[in-house]
Formats: C-alpha cells, sequence, structure tokens
C-alpha cells in the first residue's frame, strides 16, 4: 500500500506555540536561561577612548569619547599650570587610546605631546598622538558640526532653534576651548569612524549623550602605590577559554569588595578606586547607604535590591547597536529586563526613607516613561518566537498583515493539507514510486519530494513527464509540479513578507525606544551606584568594618585598632594596631623592628585603611577619623620592569623623588627600607637627608611612616629631636635562642634587627649564620676580621696534599725530567702559599 507523507522540509514554518494574548510576557523563560548564561557571558568589545585636548593662555579644554556607553565626555575651560599637571592627570585617570589634538600648538603643551610620543615608542600601551590641522578647531565651524549632528537623545521633532536650546542647556557654549576640543573631536571620529563598521558609510558615529566631568576633590595616587598595596592585582587566568583578556582579578582590596550583580556596578566601582575623593558630602552620601543596609532590619531588603541588580545589563551597549541597526535577537529580552527591573528598584526605594539621596534620586529620576518602554516592547516582541527562529518576531494582533500572513502560515503547515495534496500527485505518478511529499522551502517555494529509485541511476533517468526537475539531495529528488506551482501563486513567499513586515516594525519599535533613550541614563548611573554600595555593605557586614569619621579640621589620621584587610583574612589570628599622626603625636613616624615583625605590614595598613575611607566604604578598624588627605604616596617594593632600563635602586630613588617634590602637608607618605639597594652609608645618609628636608618644612611636613633596620638613624642621632618625630618598635621578646614576634606596635627604638634570627627561619646553615654574627660584631666593635681558623687548616691540607700528589706522580727515571724546573714552577709557589 503506498504511503502519504507531509513533511515541513528543512525550514518548517508549521505554527509552533504562541500565545494567544498580548500580555508582557514574564522575564524569566524557562528553558531560555541557557541563552540568559550565554548571554550574560557574551564577550563585549574592549572599551576605547578618545580625547580631545586644547591648550590656551593658561587654560585647558578637555573632551572625550567613550565607546562603552557611547557617550562624550567633557570638562568645562579649567586653568592649568604650564608643565600641565592638570593634563596628566586626566590622562592618569582615564587612560586614553589617543590623544587628538591641533597641529599649532603652544611651545609647552609640544613639549608635553612629544615626551608622550617617545614614551609611546618604548611602551606600545602608551596614547597615540594625533595632529589634525588647526582649521578643524575653528570656533564656528565646531559649533556647526555640534548642532548639525545626529543625536538619538534629541527627537527629531526639534525645530533648529529648539536643537540649539537643547544643546545650551547641556554644553556650556562659552568655554570656548570646549566647544573646539569638541568639534576636533567630532572631525576625528567621523574621519576615524569609532565603532562604525566599514561598509556602513551611511552611518554616523553613535553618540548617546554628552556628560561635565570634573577632576575636584580627588585624591592624587599613583600606579606604584595601587600595586604595593595591592589595591588592584591582575593574574593570568587560568581558563585556556579566557583567551581575549587572559587576565583576572587576584587577591587584592577591590577583589574583597566587588560583590557588584552587574557589571555597570562592577565598572562604577573601579572608576571610584580610581577617583578617590576629599568630597566629605560625596563620601557621607555613601556611607549613609552603607549603613542603612547593616541595619539588622534592612538584610532582606538589601538582598532583593541585589537580586534585581543582575538583570540591569549593558543598556548603552544595546542602544549603540540599536542606532547602527546591528539589534541582537536577545537584546530586546535584556532591555525588557533591565527596564522591568529598574522599575522595580523604583518602587522598592519608594518605600525606603526619603531622607537618603540615593533612595530619593531613585523614586524620583525613574519615570513611567520606562514602563512604557517595557510595555511597549513587551506587547509586540515575542520572546520565545525570537529565540526559536533565532530573528525578531511580534505577538499576534499587532499587525494584521502579518496575522493574514501567519494564517496562510499555518494553513501551509498543517499536515492533513499538505498530506492531501502529495495523495493527489502520487496517484499521478509512476506506481514504482511508493511515496512522495510536499515540502516548503524559503525563497524556492513548494516542490514535491520523491525518493530516487535504484532505477535511476544517471542524470538522464531523473526527468519524470509533467515535473520540472529542480536538484537531487539526499536521495531524494526535488520537481515543481502543477499543484505546487499553483501554491505558490496561491500563498506566495510568505516567509520574506512576513520578515520584511517584521523588520518594518523592529525598525518603528527602535525608534521608540531612542526617542525615549534619554530616561535609561540616570537609570544606569543610580542602579550602578545602588549596586556599589549594596556590594560595599554586604563586604562591611562579612568582615566587620565600621564607619570613618571625617573631618577638615583634623590634621593626620587618626585609627584605633586598625587591621589589614587583606592579612587578616590569610593569618590564623591577626594582631590590630592603632596609628595617631598629627598634632602632639608627631607627623614622622620612624618603625623600626627586627625583619618579619610585621612593619611593611603595617604600613600598607595605614595606607589601605585611609584609601578605603577616601572611596566611601567602611574601613577594618574599631574607629577611624580620618583628616584632610589630598595624596598618598608609596616607596615600598620596587617595581622592576626590563623594558625602564633602570636598576633597582633608581627605581626607589623615582619614587622617593615623587613624594618629595610632590607631597604636601596633606599628603600621606610611606616608606619602606629606602637605601637597601646601595652602599649602607650611602643609603642612610639619603634616608636622613630626605626626613630632614621634611622635617625643615616644620608645620607644613607631610605625614611620614618610615620604616627601617638603619638603627644608626638613631644611634647617630641624624635626625633633629623634637615633636614634629615619634619613634615607634614592633614588640618582641627573647627567650634563649628564639625570638618571640608580638606583632604589636608601641613606643620606642629597636636595639638590634635579629637577622640571624631571620636567617635561621630561611633554612641557613648554622655554621654561616654563626659566622655572620662573628663578623657583625667585629665590625660593631671596630677590630679587624680574621679568617676562620678551620677553614684556614683545611685549606693547608689540601695544598698539601695537592704537592704530594705531584710528587707522586714524577717519573724519575725520565731522562726530560728537570728537577730544577719543577722546583720552581710547582712546589716553591705551592709551599708559598700553604705557608
Amino acid at each position: 500500500m503506498a504511503s502519504f507523507r507531509a513533511t515541513p522540509g528543512r525550514a518548517p514554518l508549521g505554527p509552533g506555540s504562541r500565545p494567544a494574548t498580548a500580555s508582557p510576557p514574564t522575564p524569566v523563560l524557562g528553558s531560555g536561561e541557557i541563552r540568559e548564561v550565554q548571554e550574560e557571558d557574551e564577550e563585549e568589545e574592549p572599551a576605547e577612548i578618545h580625547l580631545c585636548v586644547l591648550w590656551n593662555s593658561g587654560y585647558l579644554g578637555i573632551a572625550y569619547y567613550d565607546t562603552s556607553d557611547s557617550v562624550i565626555h567633557f570638562m568645562p575651560d579649567a586653568p592649568d599650570h604650564e608643565s600641565l599637571k592638570l593634563l596628566q592627570r586626566v590622562l592618569d585617570e582615564i587612560n586614553p587610546q589617543s590623544i587628538v589634538t591641533s597641529a599649532k600648538q603652544d611651545e609647552n603643551m609640544t613639549r608635553f605631546l612629544g615626551k608622550l610620543a617617545f614614551e609611546e615608542q618604548r611602551e606600545p600601551r602608551r596614547p597615540e598622538v594625533v595632529y589634525l590641522p588647526s582649521v578643524d578647531f575653528g570656533l564656528e565651524i565646531s559649533k556647526q558640526r555640534l548642532l548639525s549632528g545626529n543625536y538619538s537623545f534629541i527627537p527629531e521633532s526639534m525645530t533648529a532653534t529648539e536643537k540649539i536650546l537643547f544643546l545650551s542647556s547641556i554644553i556650556p557654549f562659552d568655554c570656548l576651548l570646549l566647544v573646539r576640543a569638541l568639534g576636533g573631536l567630532l572631525k576625528f571620529l567621523g574621519r576615524r569612524r569609532i565603532g562604525v563598521e566599514l561598509e556602513d558609510c551611511n552611518v554616523s558615529v553613535p553618540i548617546l549623550g554628552f556628560k561635565k566631568f570634573v577632576l575636584t576633590h580627588l585624591v592624587s595616587i599613583d600606579q606604584d602605590t595601587y600595586s604595593v598595596l595591592q589595591i588592584f592585582k591582575s593574574e593570568s587566568h587560568p581558563s585556556v577559554y579566557k583567551v581575549a583578556s587572559g587576565l583576572k582579578e587576584g587577591l587584592s582590596l577591590f577583589g574583597i569588595l566587588n560583590r557588584c550583580r552587574c557589571k555597570w556596578g562592577e565598572k562604577l566601582l573601579r572608576l571610584w578606586f580610581t577617583r578617590p575623593t576629599q568630597d566629605l558630602g560625596e563620601l557621607n552620601s555613601r556611607l549613609d547607604v552603607i549603613q542603612f543596609f547593616l541595619l539588622p532590619q534592612n538584610l532582606d531588603m538589601a538582598q532583593m535590591l541585589h537580586r534585581l541588580m543582575s538583570h540591569i545589563k549593558n543598556v548603552p551597549l544595546i542602544l549603540k547597536r540599536m542606532k547602527l541597526s546591528h539589534t541582537k535577537v536577545n537584546d530586546w529580552q535584556v532591555l525588557y529586563k533591565t527596564v522591568y527591573s529598574a522599575l522595580g528598584l523604583r518602587d522598592a526605594c519608594r518605600s525606603l526613607p526619603q531622607s537618603i539621596q540615593l533612595f530619593r534620586d531613585i523614586a524620583q529620576e525613574f519615570s513611567d516613561d520606562l514602563h512604557h518602554i517595557a510595555s511597549l516592547i513587551g506587547k509586540v516582541v515575542d520572546f520565545e518566537g525570537s529565540l526559536a527562529e533565532n530573528r525578531f518576531t511580534v505577538l499576534p494582533n499587532i499587525d494584521p498583515e502579518i496575522d493574514e500572513s501567519e494564517e496562510k502560515r499555518r494553513l501551509m503547515g498543517l499536515p492533513s493539507f499538505l498530506t492531501e495534496v502529495a495523495r493527489k500527485e502520487l496517484e499521478n505518478l509512476d506506481s514504482r514510486i511508493p511515496s512522495c511529499s510536499v515540502i516548503y522551502i524559503p525563497l524556492i517555494g513548494f516542490l514535491l519530494s520523491i525518493p530516487r529509485l535504484p532505477s535511476m541511476a544517471e542524470a538522464s533517468d531523473f526527468e519524470i513527464e509533467g515535473l520540472d526537475f529542480m536538484f537531487l539531495s539526499e536521495e531524494k529528488l526535488h520537481y515543481r509540479s502543477a499543484r505546487t506551482k499553483e501554491l505558490d501563486a496561491l500563498l506566495g513567499d510568505l516567509h520574506c513578507e512576513i520578515r520584511d513586515q517584521e523588520t518594518l516594525l523592529m525598525h518603528q519599535l527602535q525608534c521608540q525606544v531612542l526617542a525615549r533613550a534619554a530616561v535609561l541614563t540616570p537609570v544606569l548611573d543610580l542602579a550602578a551606584r545602588l549596586d556599589v554600595l549594596l556590594s560595599l555593605a554586604s563586604a562591611a557586614r562579612e568582615y566587620g568594618y565600621s564607619r570613618p569619621r571625617y573631618s577638615s579640621q583634623l590634621h593626620g589620621v587618626r585609627i584605633q585598632n586598625g587591621r589589614h584587610p587583606l592579612m587578616e583574612l590569610c593569618a590564623r589570628t591577626f594582631v590590630p594596631n592603632s596609628t595617631e599622626c598629627g598634632g602632639d603625636k608627631g607627623r614622622v613616624k620612624v618603625i623600626t623592628g627586627p625583619n618579619s615583625s610585621g612593619k611593611s605590614i603595617y604600613l600598607k595598613q595605614v595606607g589601605l585603611i585611609t584609601f578605603m575611607a577616601l572611596v566611601g566604604s567602611f574601613v577594618p578598624a574599631e574607629e577611624a577619623d580620618i583628616g584632610a588627605v589630598d595624596a598618598i604616596f608609596t616607596r615600598i617594593h620596587s617595581c622592576e620592569s626590563i623594558s625602564l632600563g633602570l636598576s633597582t635602586f633608581m627605581i626607589d630613588l623615582n619614587q622617593v623623588a615623587k613624594a618629595v617634590n610632590n607631597a604636601t602637608e596633606q599628603s600621606l607618605v610611606l616608606i619602606d627600607e629606602f637605601g637597601k639597594g646601595t652602599n649602607t652609608v650611602d643609603g642612610l645618609a639619603l634616608l636622613a637627608a630626605v626626613l630632614r628636608h621634611w622635617l625643615a618644612l616644620g608645620p607644613m611636613c607631610p605625614h611620614i611612616f618610615v620604616a627601617t633596620n638603619f638603627l644608626s638613624l638613631v644611634q647617630l642621632q641624624l635626625l633633629p629631636q623634637g615633636p614634629l618625630v615619634h619613634y615607634l618598635t614592633m614588640e618582641t621578646c627573647e627567650d634563649g635562642d628564639d625570638l618571640v614576634f608580638f606583632y604589636q606596635l608601641c613606643e620606642g627604638i629597636a636595639n638590634a634587627s635579629h637577622a640571624s634570627h631571620t636567617a635561621a627561619q630561611a633554612g641557613l646553615p648554622d655554621k654561616l649564620i654563626a659566622r655572620a654574627k662573628e663578623v657583625s660584631d667585629l665590625v660593631r666593635s671596630g677590630k679587624p676580621i680574621q679568617p676562620v681558623k678551620e677553614l684556614l687548616k683545611e685549606n693547608q691540607m689540601e695544598k698539601c696534599q695537592e704537592l704530594v700528589d705531584k710528587f707522586l706522580k714524577l717519573d724519575l727515571d725520565d731522562p726530560n725530567l728537570d728537577l730544577d724546573i719543577f722546583m720552581g714552577q710547582e712546589v716553591l709557589p705551592a709551599a708559598t702559599t700553604i705557608l
């Protein structure tokens, strides 16, 4: 009996399962969780920052473009010294890939940029310096570029006058250098096609907003300090699949405090770490939020808000793709979840005390436009269908043309319909053909599929009367018949029609979202801020941190029972130590003590607690009072690098020179074992000279913590006596030959370095340690150093044995043997050495 089969072919267009209503779907799709995880782990393009700068008459105009959020950041015209310290500070903060400026420049700027270009040749990671003709920075042409730009956040319905007024409310057009820098930046972006595919010739560089940035109240910290205090620490990633960056965060302060649920929050936390501030209002506002979430009754609320944070995604990247018409299938679901999670944050924050600024801002800034965006996406986009077909699809009852086409497509996919068509076709075929099926292939249409018979060996055997042969695939012959042609004429290429109509709807939806994109910027900023503070609150709760206090009147720092935030996690027990600097407690702390007694850990502890307070975090101490601190300088570890071409001691000198030349009375300076890289006397003299230089400043002296094993610094009274200097030591106890460390700081001066004890712990032989102690005692007493008698006797015996061996090897019967020569060349020199 002949069998009749109807198959949908390789590209089925069956009805599938679709929702019957247009209500917003739930954010979690069950089987789509795997895709969600894949979307979260999707690698993003590395962010690039391109900066444009102009300097004229002692003022700087700066603007830069960040590809991570497609936003132009600008700094109003600001005064700068001829050495361009402010510009260097900006470069250290944002680390741009390129610096754009005018080819016509002042001598100071030319010298500064020339130095950067030279450094770029030695270090590939240094920014590229790009010169544009000075005409590209003209004031009028720059204004014209700004006003004629295509910005998605400006409604198209605005007139030219309204657009000018709108931009004037964001950009200070009275800052002439800034306007010229913005014009030059736009010229550079358009010429380089930053963030735009090469083939998109008609697409402009996406600009999703303008933001102002300032560098006031920032605390200066250099890269050496970040490294030695382990604020950041990058390590090679153990996974072979992480080949893009190849790095992960190691044991660092950032690593233990970063519990952010969204990447935007992690980015903001890193920004806060790179920009510690003296703004007491900003710091206290951060601490108020952390303290609120640390209350036991608010724990559930903190956990609920943190869960919502996991759905806040990188919206600027999605908006950028929308602007470039490169939207991905997952982008709609991600945007939908982000907006609905933001609405959840708003509702939660409205129930929290409005006296806290962050809660009040979220409650007010998260407007009903968010609900409109989420509702619009939820009513239009078919998330399940989009994921299943890997393209944008819409829900039913949205567009009549699509619904009509869907009805036809359902008809085409019905098995009974296609089976009936196949049965009629089989009646007209040769009886040797056992079965056939009717399939539909997009862009080709309906085809009759017949299994290949054994008799169909050659291509000429494929011809069947009344059928047009199309192709052979997988032992199946495909033909076009009169009925399939009729189906093509009746139903047409519905697949393409539906795609075209859905693409049109997607474009309209994109325009609607982009028109309201401005409301999404404060959402991300405030959500990221809340995420960071929830993360810091979680760490403070787990590690037992306390709230620091700030005072602009306090000169120095006061810490009660402080702990090293990293060391306490690695040690079984950790001994806390207090710190008080400034006022009658002195500004220069000279710390002596044996090796391995905890001096370096104490220095880093002071630096880390101060740093944590300056980023608005709770600190590992019972109490902490932080005065005005404008910079942290360190000379603790030598950050050696072959590419620098400098000796270890030269690197140490550079670090100290940076502190000497830049530290003020509000700076914190941490110095550990400076001078050990050269001759002992020279190193001691340099250390004493540096400290005397600062002590000579009197009340303008920085707050200095110095750990040293140069006991002669105190014994020889190389430092002037007075209230500025305070001597401290790490408490120890000698128990016979053993040395017990208490790791407790106390007043006083160490009487010995106990290097022999440390050497014994390191595993050096006892004989070597004993000889070292003997030589050390002789040097201290000024006596001559005598060679070891046992070694001298052993050497004599070896020489005598060598001489005897040479005599025994002589052939006295050798006629060529000259005893006089042998005695002169071998015996006499050896005997002289022995004696």
